[in-house]
């Protein structure tokens, strides 16, 4: 989400809660409309206190979340630099190939993958290239004790970045049903709407204001939290970057220049085949 609708999103939420506080107020009698005030803080303590456990609980799921997906990209990114090493021991023939077909996957996975994961578009979709490494490798007769420890070595990699991306994917779709969503939508309207019934006209309008916009501004900040750690690929601030895969990349070129090597030029800058 940007920082900026969220700034106005809490705003508008507090604006219309001080709002409604300051006009239910003009008309209440002295003392709110609560004639035992220790039970209305009873029942506002349950009220709260159930919000706050469930949202505190679907926050730790989210950030779980979050982070195994953050964790699944960075960990994606170091296997296929440790994949282009282990290219380098393959069989002559199939050095550059293999080499080729990884640029081309971490340059999908940043330039295709995570606009796609930003707008939800992803959904189940392979990455052509670790099809066209998997091709390759079925091609490759191993010789020698270090193209076969190698080969052996590729399938380890393989399996593992396979796996780091699925944690990377599993976070795009989000982890928390239509339903929480509704519960806790529902839980911050009843807690606003019993914070009006606190209305007194004999207290000051400032302090009534305060005490109904600051249980806003918490109620809305919290929901907003919420969303952007259950939406954790977005371009805006808190959204994860393909920060790792980018940087994998320039260590891939780097390194190939440094051993005089040329990865075979499959695709363009975007990932696409050539």
């Amino acid at each position: 989400m940007n920082l900026v609708w969220g700034i106005l999103i809490i705003l508008a939420v507090t604006s219309v809660a001080v709002g409604s506080m300051l006009l239910v107020r003009r008309g209440a009698p002295a003392g709110s409309r609560f004639q035992d005030g220790d039970r209305a803080s009873g029942v506002f303590g349950v009220l709260s206190t159930g919000f706050a456990i469930t949202l505190g609980f679907v926050i730790f799921l989210a950030f779980e979340s979050y982070d195994t997906s953050r964790s699944g990209a960075e960990t994606e990114a170091e296997i296929t630099m440790q994949q282009f090493e282990t290219a380098q021991f393959m069989p002559r023939a199939v050095r550059a190939q293999l080499s080729g077909e990884l640029v081309c996957y971490a340059r999908t996975v940043v330039h295709q993958e995570w606009p796609e994961m930003e707008s939800g578009a992803l959904g189940n979709a392979f990455n052509p290239w670790g099809v066209a490494m998997f091709k390759t490798i079925q091609t490759v007769e191993p010789q020698s004790n270090a193209e076969q420890t190698a080969f052996d070595k590729w399938f380890d990699q393989r399996s593992d970045r396979e796996s780091a991306r699925q944690d990377r994917v599993h976070g795009a779709e989000g982890v928390i049903p239509l339903p929480l969503w509704i519960v806790l939508l529902l839980s911050a309207g009843v807690i606003f709407v019993f914070m009006l019934f606190f209305a007194d006209s004999e207290e000051s309008a400032v302090v009534q204001a305060f005490m109904i916009g600051g249980i806003a501004v918490v109620l809305t900040s919290m929901l907003l939290l919420l969303w952007v750690l259950d939406n954790p690929y977005q371009a805006s601030v808190g959204g994860l970057k393909p920060t790792a895969m980018e940087r994998t990349l320039v260590t891939m070129d780097q390194g190939a220049r440094a051993i005089g090597f040329t990865p075979a030029d499959l695709c363009d800058a975007n990932g696409n085949a050539t």
